[in-house]
């Protein structure tokens, strides 16, 4: 008996590039950028020069989030990570269609991704701590700073009491999170999991420590929205943002028998640990992951037709992705494009809003541009690209996320 299709039935985005598939994916062809100048803080050594963030368009509107039963006092429960994570799930969950009655509550699955939980709780904690005059901390401090509060309430809001697992391995979390929700849904442990992720590490402290490592990138004077350039020669670091993504998938059987449509089928899942170092990338470990993904969707290399590539837009990431995609891909050579540069570095985030944009190409058969790309200094080893949208019929697209402490993910989606 061949192995079930996973399809996915649902999908929600909050990102810098808007709050929709479609408007994730139109803002990505048209080189439109989330990218900005941030106001900083003096007190923390930022200025609006010195700081660069993906943010979203607009506040979301968190009236809908808040439970009219709950006491005043627990409605404070959300950090913005948990925010942002309510508001995709809600979306994908009621793009899926599945109401109350729908499906057994028991055997519907949550699998989720963040790098590090609550960091604006995080951040004002620490504030309170070293006031001057010390504070008292939030009571709500822990359950909202926790890496699982997101996942959790994405369960509590729309009842769903299967199994519960949040994946936080940096920016591989989502990805890796599509990718064992598969895996459950292919062993039979639950026909239905609301998978993704979500992030938002825009404060001071989390800034000031990527600046400390050295790896953002510098602001470009003129342009600031310009500032990350994947897999250009002129690249200087990433861009730090903020959203979420997350993806319904079902069991095969499952959405068919209470009539529902498959956006895409998620074919394949590779992942791998690099074991060599925390932050430098190794070319092995990434095309395992890739491989593995390949080899679960029964797929050759050749009948890929585009790479959402991670391109952080780090001198030495770039490379390395670069070299391990051809690797895997040779002479076949897809179409590879990073839309970090314009959506910023998601970080915990990233493999669910990235696997959505991967998916909305795969639907439309079109390739979009990585931006600012000027002087591409990969050529020789893949097919970045460039200025504009590529049309071409698409069989399957793959998407990367790696991550510091060498974990790499892979993830393949077909036509349904």
């Amino acid at each position: 008996m061949g192995r079930e299709r996973i399809w996915i039935t649902g999908r929600g985005v909050v990102s810098p590039l808007g709050r929709t598939p479609e408007a994730l994916a139109d803002a990505l062809e048209q080189r439109r950028s989330g990218v900005r100048l941030l106001a900083g803080d003096a007190a923390m050594g930022l200025t609006p020069y010195s700081c660069l963030g993906a943010t979203l368009q607009a506040e979301p509107d968190t009236e809908a989030l808040l439970d009219p039963a709950w006491p005043a006092a627990l409605n404070t429960l959300l950090d913005r990570t948990s925010v942002l994570a309510l508001l995709a799930a809600q979306d994908a969950w009621a793009d899926a269609g599945l109401a109350p009655g729908r499906f057994d509550p028991l055997r519907a699955a949550v699998a989720w991704g963040s790098g590090m939980g609550g960091a604006h709780t995080t951040e004002h904690a620490y504030n309170d701590l070293l006031a001057p005059v010390p504070r008292r901390l939030h009571p709500f401090t822990v359950v909202r700073a926790m890496h699982n509060a997101g996942a959790s309430h994405i369960a509590m809001r729309h009842g769903l009491q299967g199994p519960l697992m949040v994946v936080s391995n940096a920016c591989a979390s989502a990805a890796q999170a599509l990718g064992e929700a598969w895996h459950w849904l292919q062993a039979g442990r639950a026909d239905v999991v609301l998978a993704g992720g979500a992030e938002s590490l825009l404060v001071p402290g989390v800034i000031r420590a990527w600046q400390a490592m050295g790896v953002l990138a510098k602001v470009d004077d003129e342009h600031p929205e310009r500032s990350c350039r994947p897999f250009d020669r002129r690249r200087s670091g990433l861009v730090l943002g903020e959203g979420a993504g997350a993806l319904v998938l079902e069991r095969e059987s499952h959405a068919r028998a209470r009539g529902a449509r498959p956006l895409a089928v998620l074919a394949g899942y590779g992942a791998s640990n690099d074991a060599v170092h925390l932050s430098r990338p190794e070319q092995d470990g990434q095309v395992r992951a890739m491989s593995q993904a390949l080899q679960a969707a029964g797929l050759h290399p050749a009948e890929v037709g585009h790479v959402n590539a991670h391109g952080t837009g780090t001198p030495v990431g770039d490379a390395v992705e670069a070299r391990s995609v051809h690797a895997v891909f040779g002479a076949h050579r897809p179409a590879v494009s990073a839309g970090k540069a314009l959506h910023g570095h998601l970080m915990g985030a990233a493999g669910a809003v990235e696997a959505i944009a991967a998916i909305e190409a795969l639907r439309r058969g079109r390739v979009p541009p990585t931006a600012h790309l000027h002087d591409a200094d990969a050529a020789e080893w893949i097919d970045v690209v460039a200025d504009a949208p590529r049309e071409r019929p698409l069989q399957a697209v793959l998407s990367n996320s790696f991550a510091f402490g060498g974990a790499n993910a892979a993830l393949v989606f077909t036509h349904a």
